[in-house]
């Protein structure tokens, strides 16, 4: 088992789509939070659970356009489909698919996060025209059905024979039934050993297994705390990395072909979700620094003010730009936030010659990122 530069483990190698996302590299498209299941465990957020609105990264859509536009801006070589689950909302998903590939080509990587209940070979054959990569969720860890987990298993070959057994895999929350979290008092036939049963019976099935560290949410907030406990961090649960790690030494015990990786909240919080804000396009005279987040000095207009304070606002647009435009020629008009970006080397020369209240702003580069920090500049 080796320890990843993405603080993330993996016994052989990391599946392609995984690639793009550590990287930041991968378009999140949520395309609405209605699912065929109700997994207590849950990740999703109270404002997007059930929800029908269609989000690209942080983006609302509303249009296929939209989507475009923030794969555009992000820079992003590919997407993650996601949910809810995406065949409960199967045309409009192959419309975004269709459309994502149309619009920058075959190389554009699509990986797709499933449940089990709706797939069937028609819905994989019409999908496999764009996805690259189908990942599904199992229903074991919370249905214990031997009819259920043999059809399950069998929709995973049929996926296997359509995509091929390397874009096919599984991807499940590393759940644990020790005590508190204890690791060393997980008990035999716990959560850990069910995962490592089902990865036998779908090992041929299957060119990848992810484990993802288990986290709390809104969502599952009273089942974890009352169930387990929690890290320093207080966001994610005790006992997971470890029986991740467990589940991957007894992959490669066994001989099993199958490549597990076991994603840390690490490994999203620093690396995928930073390398995404790094590669995302920003407004001009924006500095952006090593975590992702840009600096901006700005005039703000009308009520483009989000401070607070209810003194920020210069007046009309008009009178705030005829007044940058007598100190510079290096400004951005942001009608979007209802400001004016000033390039940095002119903000003190804006500054003493206008008298406008100027703010030095740090915010994410996302659509709709709240300020960071703000402040003025003379204050």
């Amino acid at each position: 088992m080796d320890k990843t530069k993405f603080e993330s483990f993996c016994n052989k190698h990391v599946c392609r789509g995984c690639k793009f996302c550590v990287r930041g590299e991968k378009l999140v498209l949520f395309v609405g939070g209605k699912c065929s299941r109700n997994c207590w465990y849950c990740s999703l957020s109270k404002n997007r659970k059930n929800s029908p609105i269609v989000y690209a990264n942080e983006r609302p859509v509303e249009k296929i356009g939209d989507i475009i536009r923030e794969a555009r801006v992000s820079n992003s070589k590919g997407a993650g489909v996601t949910g809810g689950d995406p065949f409960l909302y199967f045309d409009e998903t192959l419309s975004y698919v269709k459309a994502l590939k149309k619009k920058f080509g075959e190389s554009f990587h699509i990986h797709m996060y499933l449940p089990l209940n709706l797939v069937d070979k028609k819905k994989l054959l019409k999908m496999s025209r764009y996805v690259d990569e189908v990942r599904f969720h199992p229903s074991f860890l919370i249905d214990k059905s031997k009819s259920l987990r043999k059809s399950e298993i069998q929709k995973i070959k049929l996926a296997s024979e359509i995509y091929g057994r390397r874009n096919c895999g599984i991807e499940l929350p590393c759940l644990e039934d020790a005590p508190l979290g204890a690791p060393h008092l997980a008990p035999r036939g716990g959560k850990r050993e069910e995962i490592l049963s089902f990865i036998g019976d779908v090992k041929n099935y299957i060119g990848f297994c992810n484990l993802n560290e288990f986290e709390l949410s809104e969502t599952n907030f009273d089942v974890v705390t009352k169930k387990y406990r929690l890290n320093e961090d207080t966001y994610t649960v005790s006992g997971s990395v470890e029986a991740g790690q467990w589940i991957i030494k007894e992959v490669d015990s066994k001989g099993w072909d199958v490549p597990v990786h076991l994603c840390t909240a690490k490994t999203k919080d620093c690396f995928q979700f930073i390398n995404r804000l790094l590669k995302h396009e920003i407004l001009p005279y924006g500095k952006r620094t090593e975590e992702g987040t840009v600096v901006y000095f700005a005039a703000y207009y009308g009520e483009g003010d989000k401070s607070g304070t209810g003194e920020g606002s210069n007046g009309t647009r008009e009178e705030v730009l005829n007044k940058i435009k007598s100190a510079t020629k290096s400004y951005f008009d942001d009608e979007e936030k209802m400001r004016v970006i000033i390039d940095m080397k002119y903000v003190e020369k804006v500054y003493k010659k206008t008298k406008l209240k100027i703010a030095r702003v740090e915010e994410h580069p996302t659509y709709g990122a709240e300020y960071l920090e703000f402040g003025y500049i003379d204050e």
